[in-house]
Parts: structure tokens; sequence; C-alpha cells
């Protein structure tokens, strides 16, 4: 296991632990206690790579690199004649799973090599040949808990300069293209959400310090987004799709490639079938599932091997003993051979790149004793486009709907926990015996429904703050007051790139996303923003 926080200390464990020939697990620290060791106990590590800051929050073996390591032999690695040496686990990440706990994907060393080979050929190389086969500069912004941190590790493992971005620099949009402009980044990878904050705060603004790639990836990229990279002189942007369970990436298309944005054609040493529900192939044109195959296809899910043979079958077009992977992902294969995406066949949804199954929201909040029914909701996000937001329908007993909202969403993840609300007398359901969304009421920020008794703003400064969380939350000026809370109502890491955006416009660079996080509140916030003023 690796909990280090984000740091090139991370970077020197995790190719440590490859060189030995082992598999790490990934643990967020962001994540709660709860969740780090629900993965802990399901992994199973032989040890943990932690330092002694984070040391108290684990449980089993530890290796704290910030005190003496322990007498140790030197370690054989696996033999490179070794013709199954590619087979070995190279890393277990954890995804949402719907039984209500997260699964492991365990994934082989083939996979990763896999990805180096066609990103050499299909994406560095083009782009390198433009800028004369010089080193590049990559900033790594995304959480080595999430499976698409590796794109950036490619391009070290070619021999390029990867620069680690701290946790508060990474989810600063306005600070980040400030670095990017610094230090002369040449690629930047991210979700299509956070790039089009990115765009906003000026990252293609110079033509001589803009990036000359963007890797997008984690959910879909809108066609707003795909023109402004295709129009911008001197970057080209990239688009990767695939699931946890393909090793990063599936399919793959630059703008240089395709005008719209579709998400491509097959990597390297890939198969993908768009299959009807009796796994015949359709033709070009009409919806159906895709399934994938090749050599990067995944063990399967860690020690869960219902849910592994009902995610990765037997492949009718294959050798004998194939596999390929249902993705759930409802798209058709255009005449060009390019594929598009469509929708989803199941309740699983991207929220801020990651993958959530609405069954284990529902099914952590039916644990809860007051829950007696509960629908999680996936509705488009009105402040960010092609995003989507978490609500949560509640039917309750005994309990109020803030005290539950608190004790529940304390356990989770930020991508997992709701940030709207209502409390209902029952789910309405479909003919089908399902939940029927579109007759449930309209769902609001928890904080936003406690409002009414708190105390309103009594300075200028209040007053503007107040008035910068209801623009940024998409809220209404009485449905925040002094004391609201900015997680509560309905804040999140890419709201947060909003607000601050607001308050940097009006107060100078005196608000960072840290301060957010822990100031929270307009009164808060307005109260430092004054001392700022005063001490100046």
């Amino acid at each position: 296991g690796l909990a280090i926080p984000r740091s090139p200390d991370w970077i020197a464990a995790l190719f440590a632990v490859l060189r030995v020939g082992a598999a790490y697990v990934p643990l967020e620290l962001d994540h709660p206690d709860e969740r780090i060791a629900t993965i802990v106990e399901d992994a199973r590590p032989e040890v943990i790579l932690t330092v002694s800051g984070v040391s108290p929050r684990l449980t089993g073996e530890l290796i704290e690199l910030d005190r003496q390591l322990p007498a140790a032999e030197p370690y054989v690695t696996f033999a490179p004649d070794d013709p199954y040496r590619l087979r070995h686990p190279a890393y277990t990440i954890y995804t949402s799973g719907s039984t209500g706990k997260p699964k492991g994907v365990v994934t082989e060393y083939a996979g990763l090599t896999n990805m180096l080979i066609n990103h050499q050929s299909r994406i560095f190389e083009p782009v390198l040949a433009e800028h004369g086969h010089r080193t590049f500069r990559i900033a790594h912004t995304v959480s080595f808990a999430f499976d698409m941190s590796w794109e950036e590790l490619l391009w070290l493992a070619d021999g390029h300069e990867v620069h680690i971005c701290d946790e508060e620099l990474r989810r600063d949009a306005p600070r980040l293209v400030a670095y990017c402009g610094e230090h002369a980044i040449d690629v930047i990878n991210v979700t299509p959400t956070y790039a089009q904050q990115l765009i906003a705060e000026g990252l293609l603004d110079n033509p001589h310090q803009r990036p000359p790639l963007v890797l997008l990836g984690g959910e879909a990229v809108t066609p707003t987004l795909w023109q402004r990279l295709a129009e911008t002189e001197g970057t080209v942007g990239y688009n990767l799709y695939g699931p946890t369970e393909y090793t990063i990436n599936t399919l793959g298309v630059g703008t240089f490639e395709c005008l719209d944005p579709v998400v491509g054609v097959a990597i390297d040493n890939t198969e993908v079938y768009v299959l009807d529900p009796w796994l015949r192939p359709l033709p070009d044109g009409a919806p159906g599932e895709l399934y994938v195959a090749g050599v990067g296809i995944a063990r399967g899910y860690l020690g869960q091997s219902a849910q592994t043979a009902h995610r990765f079958v037997a492949c009718p077009f294959g050798a004998p003993g194939e596999r390929m992977y249902r993705t759930g992902d409802l798209v058709i294969r255009r005449p060009d051979g390019n594929i598009v995406y469509l929708g989803r066949t199941d309740q699983q949804v991207k929220i801020r790149g990651h993958r959530v199954e609405l069954g284990e929201v529902e099914a952590v909040f039916a644990a809860h004793p007051a829950v007696r029914f509960v629908a999680a909701v996936a509705q488009p996000d009105p402040q960010v486009d092609g995003a989507y937001r978490l609500a949560a329908y509640l039917v309750l007993e005994g309990a109020e709907l803030a005290d539950v909202a608190g004790e529940v969403s304390s356990v989770l993840p930020d991508f997992l926990r709701p940030t709207h609300f209502a409390q209902v007398d029952s789910i309405p359901l479909t003919v089908n015996g399902k939940a029927d969304t579109k007759a449930l009421p309209e769902a609001r920020p928890l904080g936003a429904l406690t409002t009414a008794g708190e105390r309103g703003p009594e300075t200028g400064t209040e007053t503007v703050v107040c008035e910068f969380f209801a623009e940024a939350l998409d809220l209404d000026d009485d449905e925040v007051s002094a004391v609201s809370d900015f997680v509560s109502l309905g804040g999140h890491s890419m709201l947060a790139v909003r607000l601050i955006g607001l308050l940097r416009r009006e107060y100078g660079p005196v608000i960072t996303i840290r301060d957010l996080f822990t100031l929270r509140t307009p009164e808060a916030i307005a109260r430092h923003l004054d001392e700022d003023r005063h001490t100046r």
C-alpha cells in the first residue's frame, strides 16, 4: 500500500514497488479514515509505505519513510527473461461499487507496457515532432489513487520532466495556470470540466505560453471545449477514453484527427466491439454496448469472483480462453471507425471525473437506522457545462434530515457525497418498479434548507461574500446566511474554483482554495479579508 502525501516521494515509492516486481494499492489521503480502512481490509497489503504524519490513520504493517528504515536483505526482482513477467499484477485501484463497498481492479504490467508503446507512437511522437523532439515538461495534477494519473507518469518513463503539483496547487485553477506559464509546461492532463475552468482562467490566452498538448479524460468532452482546443493555434487536445478495467485507456483521438468530440478508435493491441444484448455485432450507426478485449484487460475484481464473471465474459471473436470486458457504455461506431459515446446502460455516472455507482451511495445511506428508503440521483450541474451533481432523496423515521445527511456524508469521499437533498414521504416508482426520478421534487443543498433561522450579513464585506456564494453556487441570496457552510451549500472542488475567482477579482489573491475549505463560511472569509486589508 502507498499512503504518502503528494510529493516526489510518492513517485519514488511507486517505482520502487514496480522495480521489485510487486504491485501497489494507492490510498487517497483525502478520503475518510473509514474508507481507507475498508480498502486496506479488502486489499490486505503485505506492507504500507507511509510517513509518520499519516501512520496514525493506518493499520497493519507500516514502513515510515521519514524514519530510520528497517534492515532488510536485497530483494531479487523477477527475471527479465521470464515470459510471464508482464502478467504479474502491477496495481489494484479501487472504484465505486454498486454493493456499497469499493471494488479493487487488479491490473497487470502488460497493460501499462502496452499503454507506453501506444502513447509513444500515437500521442508523444506527433506532438514532439512539431517541437523538435525536445524534452517536454508535464504538470502532474491527477490524484495518484486515480488510474488517469499514469498519463503523466508515462511521459516520465519516456524521459521527460514531470512537475508534481501539490494538493493546493493542482486544485487552484488560477494558480495552476500561472504555474504552467512560469514553468513553460508543455502537457497538462485534466478532466474536461477542469479544462474548461483552466481555459477560463487564461490557459490558452498567451500564444507564447500555451501548452502544446492538453490531455482529457475521466468524463465526456463537450463540443465547445473540443472546438476551442481545435481552433487554438499551437495547441492540440487529445481525448482518452477507458474504464479502469482496461488499463486506463481503451480508445483515443486527437483534435488533429477528428473535428468533433468522439471517443476515438482502439489503442494498440486492443479490440472493441459494439454488440447487442445477445453479443451480436451491430452495423455502423446502430447503438449498442461497448465491449473491449486485448492485452490491457484487467484480471478482474480482487476477491469478487461473481462480479468478475459478470463483467469479464468470454470473447466469442478471439482465441480460446480470451475474455472481453462489458463496459456498460452505450455507443455507436461511425463509418470512419470512430466510436461515439451516447450514455450508460446502468446507473453508473461520472462525478468530477470519478466513476460513481449510485447503488453505493444508496447502500451507505440505507445502512443508517433512520433511513427507510433512499434514492440517489445524478442531476445536470447548471454551473458546470457537461457535469453532474448528486442528489439524495430520503424517507426518514425518527431523525432530522440534517443529522442523517451529516452523519452519512462524513464517511463518504467528496465525489460520492450528495450536494443536494430532499426529505420525501415516499419514493415514487415507475411501472418497472424503479425510482421515478422525474416525479421527485427539486432537491436543494442541505445548508440552503436551514438558512431561515441563521443571521444575515452585517458588514459590507459579509454582504459581498454572501452574494459571491450565491452566484458561485447558483442559489438565491436569501438561501445564503453569514454562517452558511460552503460544503453544506453544495460546494465542492470545482465550484470552489469559481468562488475563488470571484473573490480574487474583488479582493486580489488573498484567499486560496485551502483557505476556503478551512474558513468555509462568509463570516469567516469576510473577517479574513478585512484583517488582511487592515494589516497592509
